[in-house]
C-alpha cells in the first residue's frame, strides 16, 4: 500500500466560512498531521481557478488523497469527485468536511467556538481520506422498455413522451378503459377543450403507435430485479404475465372525495358533490331549464373547504386540494354562460383560484356571482327538505347569519389518495403525511422516488389541475428516457460488504434491510450490490461486527471519532 499523501483545502467561501471561522487557523492546525503533503486556502475552492491549482497540486506532488473544507457535499460533491477525475485520482479518495452549515452558519456567534469545531471536523475528514478506498460505480446494464402504471392524463402523456423517445412501453390500467377523472368531463379549465375528447385524443395516438402495449383490467402483482431491469408480473383475472423493464412510472392518481351520508347534507335530494355536478354537465350540456335528477335549479348554492383543511385528527385531510376553488369558480361561469337566470351563491373559507386562473374568480364576479365567507369555527348548515336551506354566518357582513334558499347544493370536494396494498407492497414507495407517494424534493427533483428507477407523476403526487397532471406526466417522461437511454446505470460503490471470516450465517441481518439486498449463499450472508443503498441498518445488529459500509469501515469509523475528539481537545 503506498504512504498516504494527502493534500487538505480550506474555502473561504467569500466569507460565507471566513467571517466566523479563522480559515488560516485551521489549515495551521492540520499541516503538520501525518500524511498531510499540502495544505491550502482558497477563496472559492468550487472556482474554475481553485480546481485547476488543486489539479496542479495532486500531479505535482503525486497525492493520492483529498479533503475540501467546505459547504455541504450535497452542493458541490460532484464537482470535486470530477475534479479529482481530471487529476487521476480516484474520485472516492475523496472526502468532503462541511464546515460553512456545520460551522459558520451554525454557530455566527462564537467564532472561536466554531473554529475549534471546524478543526475537529478537518481532522476527522483527514483520519477518513488515510483510510479511504479506490472505488468504481456499480454498472447496471438498461434496457429501453418502461411500465406506466395508470392511464389517465399522466399515464397517458407519459407513455406518450416515452413512445416517442423510442421506448418500449407497457401501460397497466386497473379498469377497463382509459382517462380516470377526465374520462367522462365535459369543459375543463384552462384551454375550454372536453375532457372526454382530450383523452380521446390521447388514446387515438395510442392506440395506433406501436411503441406502446396495453394491459386493461390488469394491476401490479409482483416486483424484482433493480434498476434497469425490472421483471413484474402483471396480473389479470387470476392470470399472470411477466413483463421486463428497465424503469416505471407510477400515475395511479386520485379520487375525488365523497362525504359521508348525512355529513354536509350529502344523501338528501339536492345535494351533490361538485364532481357529480360536473357529470351531470357533461351528460346534459345543452337542457333548458337547469335541473339536476329531475330537480329544477334556480339557486344554485356551492360550500368550499368540504373534507379539505380540516382540524388535526387520525383521519383528517388537513391539507388544501388548490384545484377546487378554480374548478368551482370554472364550474360557475359555465352555468353562468349557459342559464344566465340562474343564481349562484359561493360559500367559501378562502379563495385560492391561483395565477393566472384568478380570471375565473373576477369573471364568475362579473356574471353576478354572491360570495359569502364562512369561518371553520361556523361553517354552513344544511337543512333538507322540499326546500333546501343553507344558513351561514357571513364573516364579510359582520358575522350575520344569513338563511338561504337552494334548489341544489354543491358540495367543493378535493381529491384523496387511492393506493392499493399491493402496489405499496411491491413498490415500496415513501408515502407523505397526506398519503400520496412523496417525490425526493418538490422543485429538485419533482417526479423521481427514493425507490431507484420508480417515478411517481400525476394525482398520485397530490391534487392538481390536468394541466398540471399532464405537465408532470412528461417529466416523468424525460426522467425515464435520461435513464434507459444512457444504455447504463452508474450507481454509488458506497453499498454494504460481508467481512466473511466473521460472518457465521444467523441471518439476523437480513430483516433489518429494507430493500432486500442481503441473501444466505450457504452458510454466508450475500450482498446483491445492485439492491444496496448503503443505507446500512444492517451494520449495528449484526452481533459478530461482520457487515460494514465500504467508505465507513469500522476502522474508518472508530478513527474518525477519535479525530474528532482529539482535534477539538488540541484546537
Amino acid at each position: 500500500m503506498k504512504e498516504p499523501r494527502l493534500g487538505v483545502f480550506i474555502c473561504h467561501c467569500g466569507g460565507n466560512i471566513s467571517d466566523v471561522v479563522d480559515v488560516e487557523k485551521v489549515r495551521q492546525a492540520v499541516e503538520g498531521d501525518p500524511g498531510v503533503k499540502v495544505a491550502q486556502t482558497h477563496m472559492f475552492t468550487c472556482s474554475e481557478a481553485a480546481q485547476q491549482e488543486m489539479i496542479r497540486l495532486i500531479q505535482e506532488h503525486d497525492l493520492n488523497g483529498l479533503v475540501i473544507a467546505s459547504c455541504s457535499p450535497r452542493l458541490h460533491q460532484e464537482t470535486f469527485r470530477q475534479m479529482a477525475r481530471r487529476a487521476g485520482l480516484n474520485p472516492y479518495r475523496y472526502v468532503q468536511v462541511n464546515i460553512r452549515e456545520q460551522c459558520s452558519w451554525a454557530h455566527p456567534h462564537h467564532p472561536e467556538e466554531a473554529t475549534r469545531k471546524a478543526v475537529a471536523l478537518v481532522k476527522g475528514g483527514i483520519a477518513r481520506a488515510l483510510r479511504a478506498r479506490s472505488l468504481e460505480p456499480i454498472v447496471i446494464k438498461t434496457r429501453p422498455e418502461a411500465v406506466v402504471i395508470g392511464a389517465g392524463i399522466a399515464g397517458l402523456e407519459a407513455a406518450l413522451g416515452l413512445s416517442r423517445m423510442g421506448i418500449k412501453v407497457h401501460l397497466v390500467e386497473k379498469e377497463d378503459r382509459p382517462g380516470g377523472l377526465l374520462r367522462d368531463r365535459g369543459p375543463i379549465f384552462p384551454t375550454d377543450q372536453k375532457g372526454r375528447d382530450l383523452v380521446e385524443h390521447l388514446w387515438r395516438e395510442i392506440r395506433r403507435n406501436v411503441n406502446i402495449r396495453t394491459y386493461f383490467g390488469s394491476h401490479l402483482c409482483g416486483k424484482e430485479g433493480v434498476v434497469g431491469d425490472f421483471r413484474l408480473k402483471i396480473c389479470r383475472d387470476g392470470e399472470e404475465k411477466e413483463i421486463r423493464a428497465g424503469a416505471i412510472v407510477v400515475a395511479t392518481g386520485a379520487r375525488p372525495h365523497t362525504p359521508q351520508p348525512g355529513e354536509w347534507g350529502y344523501g338528501s335530494e339536492g345535494v351533490c358533490t361538485l364532481y357529480e355536478f360536473l357529470l351531470h354537465l357533461a351528460e346534459h350540456p345543452e337542457e333548458k331549464p337547469l335541473s339536476y335528477r329531475g330537480r329544477r335549479v334556480r339557486r344554485l348554492v356551492y360550500i368550499y373547504c368540504v373534507g379539505s383543511r380540516e382540524p388535526a385528527g387520525e383521519k383528517a385531510r388537513t391539507y388544501c386540494s388548490r384545484y377546487c376553488c378554480t374548478a368551482a369558480l370554472y364550474t360557475a361561469c359555465l352555468v353562468h354562460s349557459r342559464w344566465p337566470e340562474v343564481t349562484q351563491v359561493h360559500l367559501y373559507r378562502d379563495i385560492r383560484s391561483y395565477g393566472k386562473y384568478e380570471k375565473y374568480y373576477r369573471r364568475a364576479l362579473g356574471y353576478g356571482s354572491v360570495f359569502m365567507r364562512y369561518s371553520p369555527q361556523s361553517p354552513p348548515e344544511i337543512h333538507p327538505g322540499g326546500r333546501l336551506r343553507v344558513r351561514v354566518k357571513d364573516l364579510l357582513t359582520a358575522k350575520e347569519e344569513v338563511e338561504l334558499e337552494a334548489d341544489l347544493v354543491c358540495l367543493v370536494t378535493g381529491l384523496e389518495p387511492v393506493h392499493s396494498p399491493e402496489l405499496l407492497e411491491h413498490l415500496k414507495l415513501p408515502v407523505g403525511k397526506e398519503g400520496f407517494f412523496q417525490e425526493v424534493h418538490p422543485k429538485l427533483r419533482p417526479v423521481e422516488t427514493m425507490a431507484d428507477g420508480v417515478f411517481i407523476c400525476g394525482c398520485a403526487q397530490g391534487p392538481r389541475t390536468a394541466e398540471e397532471s399532464a405537465t408532470s406526466g412528461l417529466a416523468a417522461a424525460a426522467k425515464v428516457g435520461a435513464l434507459l437511454l444512457a444504455g447504463e446505470v452508474k450507481r454509488e460503490p458506497l453499498v454494504a460488504e460481508v467481512i466473511e471470516e466473521r460472518c457465521d450465517g444467523c441471518g439476523e441481518c437480513l430483516a433489518a434491510c429494507p430493500y432486500g439486498a442481503l441473501e444466505l449463499s450457504g452458510d454466508r450472508v450475500r450482498v446483491r450490490e445492485s439492491l444496496c443503498k448503503g443505507e446500512g441498518a444492517c451494520v449495528p445488529v449484526c452481533p459478530q461486527q461482520a457487515l460494514q459500509v465500504r467508505g465507513y469501515e469500522h476502522e474508518t469509523v472508530k478513527a474518525l471519532i477519535q479525530s474528532l475528539a482529539e482535534g477539538w481537545a488540541d484546537a
